[in-house]
């Protein structure tokens, strides 16, 4: 078996590893493994019925016997060379370290990301952001058949403005139809062409469907393409802010916790709470 197999029985064990209470009435034993009725602390509350409370027991139990079974199994097959005690140890240890990592994260990491910092991650790392499918930017509506208010529909889409946006997208949304209708949001080619007959928006034909209307059987199709960007070119900034914000977030986090760590280690150091042993 893994380490890593381990870490849930770890948790399984730490759960056990607690004395019995006198008036604390045990529900099942495999083996060596008992539960009792505390263990199920949390699970009830002032409102659950006695004919809750039995379901909830009832469930709980058969699904912990079989957990302390496979438990019991892992135990016989335990690897001679597995330190349990220390596994427990470093699991937690990382609890306790994520626990106080994710406070400091909370209290002193600043979110806020101003546009000339995305821009200029942007700028620096934009050659690692080279696209694996194309993407555009496009107004596209699909909508059943057979039309509701078809001249208005075709109008809107022909006379394009802020106001008739509004009024394809209410269109769109009491006639249960598909759109994109922000022009500012890149769209990963194939989100769009399958929602179209097939064959019908591919890479190779998207630069001759900029602007097309399409009656299929079941749906009538508007497409107009604003901007296309082909495979291997560099995704532009808009569509992959949000995972530059989550690499800039996170190389911040962890400038903090080493900021953390020296600043702790300097106090600590000051109060003579560290000592060094020559070797």
């Amino acid at each position: 078996m893994k380490y890593s197999a381990w870490i849930w029985i770890i948790g399984f064990l730490l759960l056990g590893c607690k004395a019995q209470e006198p008036s604390d009435p045990r529900l099942a034993r495999v083996h060596n493994h008992v539960l009792y009725l505390s263990d199920l602390d949390g699970l009830f509350n002032e409102n659950t019925t006695s004919e809750d409370s039995s379901l909830i027991i009832q469930t709980f139990r058969e699904r912990w016997i079989r957990e302390a079974l496979i438990l019991h199994q892992a135990e016989q097959n335990k690897p001679d060379n597995l330190n349990i005690e220390l596994l427990v140890n470093n699991y937690r240890e990382s609890l306790l370290k994520n626990s106080y990592e994710q406070v400091v994260v909370e209290e002193e990491l600043d979110s806020v990301i101003t546009p000339d910092e995305l821009l200029a991650f942007y700028e620096k790392n934009k050659e690692q952001y080279e696209l694996e499918t194309p993407i555009m930017r496009c107004y596209f509506i699909k909508v059943p058949l057979p039309l509701t208010a078809e001249d208005s529909l075709r109008f809107w889409w022909n006379n394009l403005n802020p106001r008739n946006l509004r009024k394809l997208e209410a269109y769109c949304e009491q006639n249960n139809g598909t759109y994109i209708l922000n022009d500012s949001v890149w769209t990963r080619l194939e989100e769009v062409a399958i929602e179209l007959p097939k064959g019908s928006l591919t890479a190779s034909n998207v630069v001759a469907k900029r602007d097309f209307q399409q009656t299929g059987e079941e749906y009538q199709y508007f497409l107009k393409v604003f901007e296309v960007r082909n495979r291997r070119e560099i995704a532009p900034l808009a569509f992959i802010e949000e995972q530059a914000r989550k690499v800039i977030l996170h190389s911040r986090k962890i400038k903090l916790m080493q900021q953390k760590k020296e600043e702790l280690y300097k106090l600590e150091l000051r109060r003579n709470n560290i000592e060094i042993f020559e070797e």
